[in-house]
């Protein structure tokens, strides 16, 4: 299996690396757009700002294949600001364009709550059927959400100052706000079965 983890530049790829080598499989960084669009498996990471993960994509050229391995349901995992990227634009950076495939912005949590959210939260799955999330506890590091769960996707919410997408799925694609590499066993079974893997 060819799987390739993209450098977004603002990334914790160690553990997101880790994570999946605990799974059996061998990672690697991506090095260009063209192995991009031909790996089988790929993740698209994110830990720091919604402008700066974008703008290394952009950079390496990697817009159009994203785009596209989203649309053909081909197996992406997007996690935390990777996720976020999918949104057409997000409040943290309003003048940057998202990778427009999901028609919702990304938003910040209101006031009335501790920002970021910093630690263990229930997932609970909501709309479609899941392939790869189930019911439980993730953990998440955000200060911004998506809010309204996408047409056309599955998903699972948590609630921090009100309900948001904790992770939604469509085909082989998986988006989680949550962090899966931190998130002990629960997050570990939900990669395994992103890999089709039995772990």
């Amino acid at each position: 299996m060819s799987l390739v983890v993209v450098p977004t530049g603002t990334a914790n790829t160690a553990s997101v690396l880790a994570a999946l080598r605990r799974l059996g499989v061998s990672p690697s960084m991506a090095a260009s757009a063209a192995e991009v669009a031909r790996a089988e498996r790929v993740v698209l990471p994110g830990v720091g700002s919604f402008g700066a993960a974008m703008a290394e994509v952009e950079r390496q050229g990697m817009r159009r294949i994203l785009v596209d391995r989203v649309l053909e349901g081909r197996s992406t995992l997007a996690v935390c600001v990777g996720m976020q990227l999918l949104a057409r634009a997000s409040e943290e950076s309003a003048d940057v364009d998202g990778l427009g495939l999901v028609g919702q912005d990304v938003r910040r949590f209101p006031e009335t709550v501790r920002v970021p959210q910093l630690g263990w939260n229930r997932v609970s799955v909501t709309s479609g059927e899941c392939r790869f999330v189930d019911d439980g506890w993730a953990y998440f590091a955000n200060s911004f959400r998506i809010t309204e769960a996408p047409d056309g996707w599955s998903a699972a919410v948590a609630d921090h100052g009100g309900t948001f997408v904790a992770a939604m799925e469509r085909g082989d694609v998986l988006a989680c706000q949550f962090h899966p590499e931190l998130s002990g066993s629960y997050g570990s079974s939900v990669l395994a079965r992103w890999l089709g893997s039995e772990h």
